[in-house]
């Protein structure tokens, strides 16, 4: 499937989640994602950013 992935996040978590998704698609600009990803890597991209954002909001 191809997926667009925009996001708007906290400063201090902008590197980690930018390394998160480099890792499952191609980085656009600043906060845009695009590519070819699989059912299962959205999976595993998705609860990567949860647990990201959940440490920013317990932090």
């Amino acid at each position: 499937m191809y997926a667009i992935l925009v996001y708007d996040i906290d400063e201090s978590r902008v590197s980690k989640v930018l390394k998160t998704c480099r890792k499952y698609l191609t980085w656009i600009q600043r906060s845009v994602f695009e590519g070819e990803i699989t059912e299962g890597n959205l999976e595993l991209l998705s609860e990567e950013l949860k647990r990201i954002i959940k440490d920013q909001t317990t932090s």
